[in-house]
């Protein structure tokens, strides 16, 4: 089975070790104002998971540990939408400042999983953790499935993935197909020029794409890393207009001194990316179809994230739905893309 590569990027942690870290270094310069203004705005994103931590999270930050940020994407308020909706994108992030590299896991939302707490309503897609029971039920499931610690989460709603284009005056992108969606009308290879209603348009359809949801996640990516690149500008991380519009779209249980430790002491880390996800096939399950993996894929990628968290080897957990071969998985090299902020590997 050939492997498709998932290249993800996630802003909004970026962004805010951006802001603190620019806050940090401009002391003074920048005005206690700001400062303020920024601890004030990620003080009200904070929202406990209610997971209890598997480590102390407090002394790996302290001892300049390597660390795991579970982020989600949700569909709260997007398109009209408000309703609190199922995991549009979930992965796993590792950060080792010991080996200042950053690991990225995508977690298909269609994975077939037994959820902890609902057994009954499974096997379900992965997606429904967060909508059944919130981030806690989210982290529980991703930490029982792969064997592998969350030390926080953060969670943006696509709603606020608008707002946030617009507020940085939109996005700049070359549709790689053409196609018609929310409204909107893209064609393939016109440089297009995005507010946030129609970036996410464009990010979002699925049914229309010849691959399917890989080629949505493809469009996610390039949204993001306009947004990226738009959201690095010093004036734009010094605006409070956006630094609020960013922290009443997110919900994290990092604090304020948890992002300044990660402004501090991660940043470099951040760099140097490696990414992979986990590789499934389709099967339909009680009639509905999801993604299947085998127990030889899944343990691939638990290796790849505890390794990142600088963990010794354990097996895989157990409650996700397997397939019953044990085919080799294709190599770690291949599945995982190493890649540099600012270099090649970004915004393809």
């Amino acid at each position: 089975m050939q492997r498709k590569r998932l290249k993800k990027r996630h802003p909004i942690l970026k962004t805010l070790l951006g802001v603190i870290l620019v806050l940090l270094i401009g002391g003074t310069a920048y005005g206690m104002h700001k400062y303020q203004s920024l601890q004030n705005s990620v003080k009200g994103s904070y929202q406990a998971s209610g997971v209890s931590k598997l480590r102390n999270v407090d002394q790996q930050l302290a001892n300049k540990k390597p660390i795991s940020i579970l982020l989600m994407g949700t569909d709260t308020g997007a398109l009209g939408r408000t309703f609190q909706g199922r995991t549009d994108s979930m992965m796993v992030v590792t950060i080792n400042p010991k080996t200042n590299k950053t690991t990225i896991t995508s977690i298909p939302r269609d994975t077939a999983v037994n959820i902890p707490g609902y057994e009954s309503q499974s096997p379900a897609k992965i997606n429904a953790a967060y909508a059944w029971g919130k981030s806690k039920t989210a982290i529980t499931t991703v930490q029982k499935m792969l064997n592998i610690p969350i030390d926080f989460y953060a969670i943006i709603n696509m709603g606020g993935m608008e707002k946030i284009i617009n507020e940085v005056g939109g996005v700049t992108l070359k549709p790689t197909l053409s196609f018609s969606y929310g409204g909107y009308t893209f064609k393939k290879g016109v440089t297009t020029h995005m507010n946030g209603k129609k970036a996410l348009a464009y990010s979002r359809m699925r049914d229309d794409d010849p691959q399917g949801d890989y080629g949505r996640q493809t469009r996610q990516r390039k949204v993001i890393m306009a947004l990226l690149k738009k959201s690095n500008s010093i004036t734009t991380l010094l605006n409070e207009d956006f630094i609020q519009s960013l922290s009443k779209q997110t919900q994290t249980d990092l604090t304020f001194n948890d992002l300044t430790a990660l402004a501090q002491n991660y940043r470099q880390a951040i760099q140097h990316i490696k990414t992979t996800h986990i590789q499934g096939s389709g099967e339909t399950i009680e009639g509905q179809s999801m993604e299947v993996a085998t127990q030889t894929e899944l343990q691939r990628v638990t290796n790849f994230i505890r390794k990142g968290l600088g963990l010794s080897h354990a097996t895989t957990g157990k409650i996700a739905i397997m397939t019953s071969t044990t085919e080799a998985s294709t190599d770690t090299n291949t599945a995982a893309t190493a890649t540099t902020a600012g270099g090649p590997g970004n915004g393809q």
